[in-house]
């Protein structure tokens, strides 16, 4: 490979992308609008939990149950009803997740040391949401009767009731639980996974068919040089692409970055290697734009955001699709990129997945050079 071609090809590769100038505004700017898009839209936090609350026992001991649900920030209280259908009908409309029902004798069995019941009645039509609403539920009340059996032995024999375990609790690396920390760096990764992909297989695509490739490929230079030439052009744009996402995840979104940035640099420009050399891949296999964007979006774009972790846990997929997710490069991306904004942590503790970009990298390269080679042919 001889390194002058291998610049000229570059050359020629970044006078293409700038005289393309809608082509390369749009490739600066969609990172910043996805990031603003899915960084908003994909919340996994859930707060603020439309209630309505039956009170039927209208006593101060039920007033003070009411009270914990209005200081939480898990639920906001709708309004207040006067029968089970009430809650009934507002659930089925969706205009309520959560319905809280006390009955007539709550404080009668409170103040009598007996088990005062409380009614819950939650929307399960989404899973996912209805059980951390009912986990937030239960342990409110749990901390509540709690609380209620304390004072009543107080009042009764004087003595505080001391609970017989004393749980403190701490979070590493997400303190405050915020979905955004986590779906932010996995977007970059992913985000950048299927954008680099599509650059290089749609513009190399439309060099087919509009026949500029078949003068391209009438030159001395070889296959190995369009291929790194090429990709080097678009290595440019993608890194541009990366540290505006990156920027946007940390200052717009807030996201703490506690890792080292020459390790992100690294291993980013290890990745995007990989995803472009993919991407010209593709388009030495597609000839056509359309079949390109459609080969380039199935292998990209589904693997990225469905097996890679950025959305669904992988000990939570099924055995055959983990094995499947340890060929997904996104996969490794997303857990170095989160390590490095979340944990801290080095190369000491994320090089297997650097190694595995590394010869995803070199592989795809080698790849995309035999096929390029065979066209020349």
């Amino acid at each position: 490979m001889n390194a002058r071609r291998t610049r000229a090809m570059f050359l020629k590769e970044c006078r293409h992308i700038m005289r393309d100038s809608r082509s390369l505004i749009m490739a600066l700017i969609l990172p910043m609008f996805q990031m603003l898009l899915f960084g908003y839209a994909l919340n996994l936090d859930v707060d603020r939990i439309p209630t309505l609350i039956y009170d039927a026992d209208h006593s101060a001991d039920s007033r003070a149950l009411i009270e914990r649900f209005h200081g939480s920030r898990f639920f906001e209280i709708e309004g207040f009803v006067n029968s089970y259908t009430e809650i009934e009908k507002a659930i089925d409309k969706s205009k309520a997740l959560l319905g809280v029902a006390i009955p007539r004798d709550y404080s009668q069995q409170l103040n009598a040391g007996n088990r005062a019941n409380v009614q819950v009645l939650l929307d399960g039509s989404d899973s996912n949401t209805a059980s951390i609403a009912l986990s937030y539920v239960e342990g409110m009340l749990q901390n509540y009767a709690l609380r209620v059996r304390s004072d009543g032995q107080e009042r009764r024999a004087g003595l505080p009731l001391v609970a017989p375990i004393d749980v403190r609790l701490r979070v590493w690396y997400n303190s405050t639980l915020q979905s955004s920390n986590y779906i932010v760096p996995g977007l970059i990764a992913a985000m950048m996974m299927v954008i680099a992909a599509l650059l290089t297989s749609l513009t190399v695509a439309r060099e087919w068919e509009m026949g500029t490739m078949e003068q391209l490929l009438s030159t001395p230079v070889r296959a190995a040089e369009i291929v790194v030439g090429k990709m080097l052009a678009f290595f440019v744009v993608g890194v541009a692409d990366t540290t505006i996402a990156v920027l946007v995840g940390i200052f717009i979104y807030g996201v703490p970055f506690r890792g080292n940035v020459l390790v992100l640099a690294l291993s980013t420009m290890i990745f995007l290697s990989g995803a472009f050399f993919w991407g010209i891949l593709v388009s030495a296999i597609a000839r056509s734009q359309l079949f390109a964007f459609q080969m380039g979006l199935v292998t990209t774009f589904l693997p990225a955001f469905l097996l890679s972790g950025f959305l669904y846990a992988i000990e939570n997929m099924p055995v055959p699709i983990q094995v499947i997710t340890h060929i997904v490069p996104a996969r490794y991306f997303v857990t170095i990129v989160r390590g490095l904004f979340l944990k801290g942590v080095g190369l000491n503790v994320l090089w297997g997945e650097v190694l595995f970009l590394v010869a995803f990298s070199g592989l795809v390269f080698l790849a995309a050079e035999r096929k390029m080679r065979q066209k020349l042919a």
